[in-house]
């Protein structure tokens, strides 16, 4: 199953508690209003769970806007496929 951007959205609402989130591409996560480490970390795990991958601490490092966390996912799902 391939990663979309209202998928993310569906998860980040649960992470953060916010039903009414809206994202785009270009989303920083740094923007979310209380955004911290901790839920960088929950975000993660949650991702790695329902799309049955795993990430790298320097890749999750890197991820800056919710379009890097959707190039991410699908290069990992790439790969995992061929």
């Amino acid at each position: 199953m391939a990663a979309t951007l209202p998928e993310i959205t569906t998860i980040l609402r649960e992470v953060v508690r916010d039903n009414l989130l809206e994202l785009t591409r270009a989303t920083r996560f740094d923007d979310l209003t209380d955004w911290d480490s901790m839920d960088l970390i929950t975000l993660v795990v949650e991702i790695e769970c329902r799309f049955e991958l795993q990430f790298e601490l320097p890749e999750i490092d890197r991820l800056t806007t919710v379009g890097d966390l959707l190039d991410m996912i699908l290069a990992k799902q790439a790969l995992a496929a061929a």
